[in-house]
């Protein structure tokens, strides 16, 4: 046990009086396998070998009551917002049409850059009454294909509005524009002694409109809940150019329904988000990451319970990857190293703590590992001795996604399910598929969050019907969710009864109805095409 508090010493100075938010940790775009460059329409465009694989017409019509763009449409856009924000280019609109993936792609003609609340609600208002689907985008990097077109649906893309309009230092409270990258946000906020509740690979990419619109979940759950508790209130244009002011600073309002929530998490189809009001929490100067090694799951899981437990109020991050997971990033992510070489263990986790008090979280993480050590949840670990080395650590369990993508083909699924039973998916998955594929898990283990991917050397349909609907099936046998933090965008609208029942979904599509009675915003998307009619 001396060997640990030994060789495996508590954080420097150096590291603790710094957040690990305030330092990018890998690249931003975590779920790219290629390289990435700014077009001077400011939108970015890709070069490099992917595997691409479009299903977005397998099995959906168009729907004929939609209007064709015409010239005559395009005239009045530009008098609304100027020519050089109505984007006719091929090459932008190629990455306008196509999702992170590269497994969605539309035929949208038409790209609107709109700069105010007020040009949105003049694009909507137009588009509605011409029946004119449209697709809300903000940084496109979704991962269920929420955020590209179907088919030729006129893209909205609110990057142009990218204000922070106010913030409360008394509060916490920051009030921003939809379009602001959440990276930048982060920066902002760091120059004020906070920090933003939420934290994804992706944000050097995307926008806090479209956080809140598929209500993205991250690293920071586990500490700071999800966005529905975060989110104090926002700013929408309905279908019809009717702006629904919600945009309130207060902890607490009791009058009335509280209409946000039908925003956030709604993926942009019962009205555009242009402005947020989000709760952040102020910067803690003690930070302290460990990279462990575990024998089995259930390790993992007791390890969980002791963290909550015994780490309590600074524990911040609890995250997990099994053997499979490392072995892909140290195969195919540049610079990667094993962090407990030379041996491979099964099972990794990593846990952040969070606090105020340097000397008092040294001690009580100190502690706790020493604990678990002793009580063999621990099999070997390492506590990042500077900001590079829990930078490291981090790129190995966020660089994952880039590692499956340079890989080859990936069958990605997102799930809820109990913290005892996830793994066993991984698991049936590793039976039912034998050779023929790579079965990796990790994910968020504080807040039961799988992140199952299925690695192939191309796409095949005899693996994806192996695949699918078990997954689905054995998903909502547990009860569990089928979308965790990803949305269910156009890949998993069909399969919402798998975690939703028939009632629920009737009222969700009343809703819709009831709020876009057009159906022009984000078609085809989050509900089930045989329960979203139009007349």
């Amino acid at each position: 046990m001396q060997k640990w508090r030994a060789t495996r010493r508590l954080l420097l100075n150096s590291y603790s009086s710094k957040s690990r938010f305030d330092h990018p940790r890998s690249n931003p775009i975590s779920d790219h396998s290629t390289t990435i460059s700014r077009s001077s329409s400011g939108f970015e465009s890709w070069t490099g070998r992917i595997h691409y694989r479009h299903f977005a017409t397998a099995m959906i019509q168009r729907n004929p009551a939609f209007s064709t763009l015409n010239s005559d449409d395009i005239n009045y856009f530009k008098g609304i917002l100027g020519d050089k924000n109505v984007i006719e280019d091929e090459d932008t609109l190629l990455f306008a049409n196509t999702d992170w993936m590269r497994k969605y792609k539309g035929s949208s003609k038409l790209l609107l850059q709109p700069r105010t609340t007020q040009e949105v609600t003049e694009v909507l208002k137009y588009c509605n009454s011409r029946r004119l689907a449209v697709v809300p985008q903000g940084g496109n990097t979704g991962l269920v294909g929420g955020s590209v077109p179907v088919f030729d649906e006129v893209i909205i893309n609110v990057g142009s509005m990218k204000q922070v309009i106010s913030f409360d230092k008394v509060s916490g409270v920051l009030v921003c524009e939809a379009g602001c990258i959440l990276e930048n946000l982060v920066s902002f906020l760091d120059n004020q002694g906070f920090i933003m509740p939420l934290d994804l690979g992706a944000k050097g990419s995307c926008q806090i409109g479209g956080n809140v619109s598929t209500n993205a979940g991250g690293l920071r759950l586990v500490r700071y809940g999800s966005l529905h508790g975060t989110v104090l209130g926002i700013e929408a244009v309905l279908a019809n150019g009717d702006v629904l002011d919600m945009l309130g600073t207060l902890r607490k309002d009791n009058t009335g329904y509280d209409l946000k929530h039908l925003f956030i998490g709604s993926e942009g189809s019962l009205g555009i988000v242009t402005k947020v009001s989000i709760l952040t929490p102020p910067k803690l100067s003690s930070v302290n990451l460990a990279f462990l090694a575990c024998k089995d799951y259930s390790s993992c899981q007791k390890l969980l319970f002791e963290a909550k437990r015994r780490l309590g109020e600074i524990l911040s991050a609890f995250e997990f990857l099994d053997n499979e997971s490392l072995n892909l990033a140290l195969n195919h992510l540049e610079g990667v190293r094993n962090p407990l070489p030379p041996a491979m263990h099964n099972f990794y986790v990593l846990i952040e703590t969070t606090g105020s008090d340097e000397s008092y979280d040294k001690e009580k993480l100190e502690a706790f590992l020493l604990r678990s050590m002793e009580g063999g949840l621990i099999s070997d670990g390492v506590i990042a001795q500077d900001i590079n080395q829990a930078s490291s650590f981090w790129r190995i369990r966020e660089g994952v996604p880039e590692a499956l993508m340079k890989a080859g083909a990936v069958y990605k699924y997102d799930l809820s399910l109990p913290v005892e039973t996830m793994y066993n998916l991984v698991e049936e998955m590793r039976t039912k598929l034998g050779n023929s594929a790579k079965v990796i898990g990790y994910g968020h283990l504080g807040d039961g969050n799988l992140h199952l991917n299925i690695s192939t050397p191309q796409y095949d349909d005899v693996i994806l019907a192996q695949i699918e609907p078990f997954v689905y099936e054995w998903t909502s046998k547990q009860r569990g969710s089928i979308s965790a933090e990803h949305g269910l965008g156009l890949m998993k609208a069909n399969k919402i009864f798998y975690s939703k029942s028939h009632e629920t979904v009737q009222l969700m599509a009343s809703i819709k109805k009831l709020m876009d009675p057009n159906g022009i915003l984000n078609p085809y998307k989050v509900l089930p095409h045989s329960i979203v009619s139009y007349s």
